[in-house]
């Protein structure tokens, strides 16, 4: 078992973590733990009622991530949001009905700052109350004709813009 202390993650002054709050799926677990990887997060953190980290479809689905950066399991989403937050980091809930558009807040330039996204269920999504601790809840705006995106794809989606946003710009 390779997991982190949740301590150790928020003493460490992250600037992008992913939460997965109610994750049930362990190929969506581990494949947001892919996608958090690969966009650079410092962190995942899986609260007590998301999906066993190390069920064996989880760590397939990690394709190695799971050995690249910290995770904390079983942590209560309450505590995480406190923690998170009391570390400096701005809280974004992604919800397909969310109030605020991902391209809108990339305009804003709200998203350059230290950044936690929670994700939830793929079928029930985020419920009301853990919507509520979020400081934004945030949609990934769907220009096309497709009902939702699958909870990686969203997640991959959140995650790169956040790390678009935090990357310095440099001069032509």
């Amino acid at each position: 078992f390779l997991d982190s202390p949740f301590e150790e993650i928020v003493a460490a002054r992250p600037k992008l973590v992913a939460v997965l709050a109610h994750v049930r799926d362990p190929g969506n677990a581990g494949t947001v733990l892919r996608c958090a990887d690969a966009a650079g997060a410092d962190a995942v953190v899986l609260t007590d009622a998301s999906v066993d980290l190390y069920n064996p479809k989880s760590v397939r689905a990690s394709v190695g991530s799971l050995f690249h950066l910290p995770v904390a399991v079983g942590v209560p989403v309450e505590q995480a949001v406190a923690g998170l937050k009391g570390a400096g980091v701005r809280i974004l809930a992604a919800d397909g009905a969310g109030q605020d558009d991902l391209d809108a807040e990339l305009d804003a330039g709200t998203m350059g700052g230290p950044t936690a996204w929670i994700f939830g269920n793929e079928a029930w999504g985020l419920p009301e109350e853990t919507r509520a601790l979020a400081d934004a809840v945030v949609r990934v705006p769907i220009h096309g004709k497709a009902e939702s995106l699958n909870l990686a794809t969203a997640a991959a989606v959140c995650l790169y813009a956040s790390a678009r946003a935090q990357r310095p710009r440099t001069s032509p």
